[in-house]
């Protein structure tokens, strides 16, 4: 009888000798059945235990072969790591999606091991206070739901399950003034960094280098306040056409937001045409060669966020309020409704629902219940209020069924006999 199998684990691989000479150093390996895979980590002679690069290594190595089944089953039968994993495949990988990788991994956390059965009222509200954040818990569940809906429509399942959401937050409605944006963008293109001295009289004392780490923060503000970009289409903004980046195209003046190879969502990333105010800064940036790849890089490389350095663009500027990345956005559907853009025209340039730009930024356009305020207050001819009530008691007798309408002349039955003309005396 064969010894039963002891699965994937870590093997600490003796010290090699070859004529008392050392061959190979002794190593921790990944053991799988007959396959031995490097961990790259030299194993001490003193410590029995295995260092954590070996474990990182194990962990990616397992989850990297575990395939979840892809079959009919019971929801009963089914965690929900597996549910979060199909999805994260079938959609795509986190570099591509830069948001859903962090939400599956706090999903993931929370919900690893339970079975599909397990998702109710309670539990969804015991994830939003294990999360601490109403907004960040809605929009995680938000992509939890969309998980067990895919797992349903690839027909993996059988059962009805429910993801209940948090009440939906008021609208932000913290949008910037041009002098504010003027401030934001002024602060990030002269902001030096400072270093402390660490010899010599002067030290303790800081000074300031002639390293600039927030001019891409400058370069992403003016491509979010000119077209209303999302932060993940500006991030990954690009004038080379490239698989996985979006596309400006500086010849023909057209920003291409969704990124190439990406399929479409409901986020409405459609192309718009670039102001010319933008597109002379990217002409320079190129000419310049300000970057290598993307328009929006630190140190070389293209950024995935610039929360970081955007907050603390914020504090330099001494702007009140939550000021975000997103609120270019807002600021940006903002001034144009104040400049009388046109509902239709602005959802378009915007990549946005005309009813969502209309409910949201509506009241800020010139032309908002204009017409209902000037009417109010306008002046017109007096008219008595017996004339009122005459027309109105005119109009609604003009409006009855003429069969309920009766005269006298009408009703014959009720007509006196006309006397004829040779009864008339004389």
């Amino acid at each position: 009888m064969s010894r039963p199998s002891k699965g994937i684990r870590l093997y600490k691989r003796k010290a090699r000798y070859r004529d008392g000479k050392l061959v190979h150093q002794a190593v921790w390996i990944i053991k799988d059945g007959d396959r031995h895979i490097a961990t790259g980590c030299v194993a001490s002679s003193i410590k029995s235990r295995p260092p954590k690069e070996a474990e990182q290594a194990l962990a990616d190595y397992i989850a990297k072969k575990y395939q979840p089944e892809r079959r009919r089953q019971d929801i009963e039968d089914i965690d929900c790591a597996d549910v979060l994993s199909i999805y994260l495949t079938d959609i795509g990988e986190p570099s591509d999606q830069f948001e859903i990788g962090p939400r599956i991994e706090r999903l993931n956390e929370f919900w690893g091991g339970k079975k599909l059965s397990a998702i109710n009222a309670q539990a969804c509200a015991a994830y939003v206070r294990h999360r601490g954040n109403r907004g960040g818990a809605r929009r995680d569940l938000e992509t939890f739901r969309a998980a067990i809906n895919h797992h349903a429509k690839e027909g993996f399942h059988r059962g009805l399950v429910r993801v209940s959401l948090p009440p939906k937050g008021a609208p932000r409605d913290r949008w910037l003034t041009r002098s504010e944006a003027a401030a934001l963008v002024w602060h990030c293109w002269r902001h030096r960094e400072k270093q402390t001295i660490h010899s010599g009289a002067s030290k303790g004392d800081p000074v300031s280098t002639n390293r600039r780490p927030l001019r891409h923060v400058a370069k992403f503000i003016l491509i979010g306040l000119y077209t209303g970009t999302r932060a993940g289409a500006i991030a990954s903004a690009s004038p080379y056409a490239e698989v996985g980046r979006s596309y400006v195209d500086l010849e023909r003046g057209i920003f291409y937001r969704k990124p190439i190879g990406k399929r479409a969502t409901k986020k409405r990333q459609t192309p718009a045409p670039i102001p010319p105010r933008l597109l002379a800064h990217l002409h320079r940036w190129k000419e310049r060669k300000l970057f290598a790849t993307c328009f929006v890089e630190f140190n070389g490389k293209p950024v995935v966020s610039v929360k970081k350095g955007f907050s603390r663009a914020v504090g330099l500027a001494g702007l009140a309020g939550k000021v975000t990345p997103h609120t270019l956005r807002h600021t940006a559907a903002t001034w144009l409704m104040q400049r009388g853009v046109s509902i239709w025209e602005a959802a378009g340039f915007l990549g946005m629902s005309p009813e969502v730009l209309q409910e949201t930024y509506g009241h800020h356009h010139p032309d908002y219940l204009k017409g209902a305020a000037a009417a109010i207050g306008q002046k017109g001819l007096p008219v008595s209020v017996a004339k009122t009530v005459a027309k109105l008691t005119e109009n609604r007798t003009q409006e009855k069924n003429p069969r309920e309408k009766w005269s006298e002349r009408q009703d014959s039955n009720l007509r006196p006999l006309r006397p004829e003309r040779s009864a008339l005396p004389g």
